[in-house]
């Protein structure tokens, strides 16, 4: 997931978006082909309630319900930590309820595009479970950490809401309404708001204003508590809907060579380029779109062939971005500046040609000053 913009679209049912089926209770225990040994306790075990608890599932049990090879849950197990709690050395791995939920989450992180790593600090915040403090240092991004009381607050009080409200604390009014249209899965209401609010104050204003704070409380619901993964899907296809339709035709564009409009490969969060692309046409600067994760070749091939005064590079994700991308770039004989867009540029070295710009208002006055004449930044 991504933070105040939209994750990776996993483009349709995946196995780590639907809900699994429930494994029969009852006491039977599933037998794990590799390892066919008795189940310890064959009596049903209750818990404090005196209702039938789930039994331990073995390795290739739990492999088979998340879809994945035993490998890979051992692998996850010793690289991560996420693996079963109760396991001792010498003993087969046995996998408790609340483990299982954890590898689910980890699971639809890992199809929301998050790194290994990632995915399963957030499935072990997630689920309660303690992890090195040295381990989650290195991996935690700064932002995240400093957003981390804040996230874990909203959270607290979307539980307290039985989860049927979205958190907002400060939001502005045409973000509590989308939020709550959102919940509802009310896909006629968020589009409808999403599109007088973009008539009301512009592209951009919506974005900051209402679009991120919807977007980032939906991140925090699904980094501490794994859910709300359609709601964020809803959202993101309704943004772009939008955002396409508030991209006005440019026939005689103000510039004379287009703005060429990507993100990095592997960058799938491509929904700020087309807030970007919308700010910029109803500017009357015209632009060429290539979206998400555009490989390297395809980049340099549409630059020769387009010749663009300039190319807005975005990168959502920090790890994402890579210097050599902007290096990569040919030069041509008619000068191409570069713009380095977003966060996930951050903490990257440029090269000289390229100029960072770190928010999206930012981006689109200083595109549209640079392509409409003011070139001081040229090299």
């Amino acid at each position: 997931m991504g933070t105040a913009s939209e994750p990776a679209r996993t483009g349709g049912s995946t196995k780590g978006d639907v809900a699994l089926a429930d494994v029969s209770g009852g006491g039977t225990a599933v037998e794990d082909p590799e390892n066919p040994e008795k189940p310890e306790d064959s009596e049903d075990s209750t818990d404090s309630t005196g209702v039938v608890a789930e039994p331990p599932l073995p390795v290739a049990a739990v492999a088979r319900r998340l879809g994945i090879a035993p490998s890979t849950l051992r692998t996850w197990d010793r690289r991560y930590g996420v693996g079963p709690t109760g396991h001792t050395t010498g003993s087969h791995r046995r996998y408790a309820p609340g483990d299982i939920a954890r590898l689910e989450i980890m699971q639809r992180a890992l199809l929301k595009g998050a790194a290994p790593a990632e995915a399963a600090e957030y499935a072990l915040r997630a689920t309660g479970e303690p992890e090195e403090p040295d381990r989650v240092a290195e991996r935690v991004p700064a932002n995240q950490s400093a957003n981390h009381s804040a996230n874990q607050s909203a959270n607290q009080s979307a539980n307290h809401h039985g989860g049927r409200r979205l958190p907002l604390p400060g939001g502005s009014p045409a973000a509590r309404g989308l939020g709550r249209a959102a919940m509802a899965m009310d896909d006629e209401s968020v589009q409808r708001m999403i599109a007088d609010a973009i008539a009301a104050d512009g592209v951009v204003a919506v974005w900051d204003g209402v679009v991120r704070p919807v977007l980032a409380a939906v991140e925090s619901r699904w980094a501490y508590a794994g859910d709300c993964v359609e709601i964020e899907h809803l959202v993101n296809e309704c943004v772009l809907a939008a955002m396409i339709r508030a991209t006005p035709l440019v026939p005689r564009p103000r510039n004379p060579r287009p703005v060429l409009l990507c993100c990095v490969p592997g960058e799938t969060h491509s929904l700020p380029l087309y807030v970007l692309r919308a700010a910029l046409a109803r500017r009357e600067v015209g632009t060429l779109m290539l979206g998400a994760a555009v490989p390297g070749q395809a980049l340099a091939a549409a630059v020769r062939r387009t010749a663009p005064a300039a190319v807005a590079i975005w990168a959502q994700v920090p790890g994402q971005a890579d210097g050599r991308t902007l290096l990569d770039v040919p030069r041509t004989r008619q000068r191409v500046h570069l713009f380095a867009c977003g966060p996930g540029w951050l903490d990257v070295d440029l090269p000289g040609r390229a100029e960072r710009l770190d928010d999206l208002a930012g981006a689109v006055e200083r595109i549209e000053s640079f392509v409409l004449g003011d070139r001081d930044s040229t090299t």
